[in-house]
């Protein structure tokens, strides 16, 4: 739509024309805050969750088990909060249909292997070297939209992406050089960018099945993801590990824990929240800016000292995104403008 009225906000009649343009301002820089906190409180807490030498829990399917399980529950007590009160806009009322739950079941596949790998390159490797340690998902984005959906990109996207993985690989090499080097989590760093990008390939795919709502999605999502975990916690010996987990009967361990859940259900909707006010590219700025403020953080938190070419492919990773991101912002535009260009090329997000 190329109209002047802006998308993020209902229509402001008349009256003074700067004071919806603070509030729009002021709404998307709350947003904004509440999306790097969320991000930033959830990566730190699952930190301590999967790998904290205090609480030494080696059972990181169960965590996610317990963080999937919990979002389900909140999807279905949202859900029937909104039945029993006024009635809220965008909450559907949930209820668990087979037929649907089995056309989400690929879908939820892809989601268990991202959420799993996420967490075990986290598990594995320190807060500081994790956004790196996952930063493939655009070249992965790129590969995938030219193999599934025979979507060509330009040249100057492909070169944000050689920026990309060149950083990926100095930063890998720095590693080794500070002998901090997991290949574990390496592997699952490059496993979950993989996953990242399939995920946002295969919810276009399903939205359809769930009539487009994101909250429906979830909600299966997790339901699914949670009875596919049971198997293979079995199969890994996790329950044992509980059993002998000294720390099973202590609240503060299951405070964190739903800490974890809650932080775990509201990225999503937060995600969904700065999309909705700013735009999918605008997002993928802040995300790119969140992961910048979150390595400097960890490495102020857990005190260590980085080389300069550590430092250097972080930027490199940073840079290369946002580069990504800003070339994608100018083909949409020029998209947009130019009713002739094939519409096949322009539904590619840039996400």
């Amino acid at each position: 739509g190329g109209g002047g009225a802006d998308p993020l906000l209902p229509a402001e009649g008349g009256g003074d024309r700067r004071a919806p343009f603070l509030l729009r301002a002021l709404r998307i820089a709350v947003v904004v805050c509440l999306y790097w906190f969320t991000s930033i409180a959830m990566v730190f807490l699952n930190k301590y969750l999967l790998d904290s030498p205090s609480l030494r829990l080696d059972a990181p399917l169960f965590v996610t088990f317990f963080q999937c399980a919990l979002t389900a529950a909140l999807c279905l007590g949202l859900s029937l909060g909104a039945a029993c009160g006024p009635p809220c806009a965008g909450l559907p009322t949930l209820r668990l249909d087979p037929k649907v739950s089995r056309s989400v079941l690929p879908l939820s596949a892809v989601f268990i292997g991202m959420v799993t790998s996420n967490n075990l390159c986290l598990k594995h490797v320190g807060v500081a070297f994790y956004n790196v340690g996952r930063s493939l998902t655009t070249v992965f984005n790129v590969l995938l939209s030219y193999l599934l959906l025979k979507q060509t990109t330009s040249l100057y996207a492909l070169l944000a992406c050689g920026v990309i993985i060149g950083g990926f690989w100095l930063g890998v090499d720095q590693e080794g050089a500070e002998g901090t080097l997991s290949w574990t989590g390496i592997f699952f760093g490059i496993l979950a960018s993989l996953c990242v990008s399939l995920n946002a390939i295969y919810t276009k795919k399903v939205l359809p099945v769930v009539d487009g709502s994101i909250w429906r999605l979830t909600f299966y999502n997790n339901i699914n993801a949670c009875v596919l975990f049971f198997p293979l916690m079995v199969l890994l010996g996790e329950f044992r590990t509980l059993y002998h987990f000294d720390k099973l009967g202590s609240p503060s361990f299951w405070g964190m824990m739903t800490l974890g859940g809650v932080f775990g259900f509201a990225i999503g909707y937060v995600t969904g929240l700065q999309i909705k006010f700013t735009s999918p590219l605008t997002h993928n700025v802040s995300g790119t800016a969140k992961a910048c403020a979150q390595t400097v953080l960890a490495v102020i938190y857990f005190e260590e000292t980085k080389s300069f070419l550590w430092w250097t492919s972080n930027l490199m990773v940073l840079g290369g995104s946002f580069a990504y991101t800003w070339v994608k912002g100018l083909e949409m535009r020029k998209v947009q403008e130019d009713p002739n260009v094939r519409s096949g090329e322009r539904n590619d997000t840039g996400v």
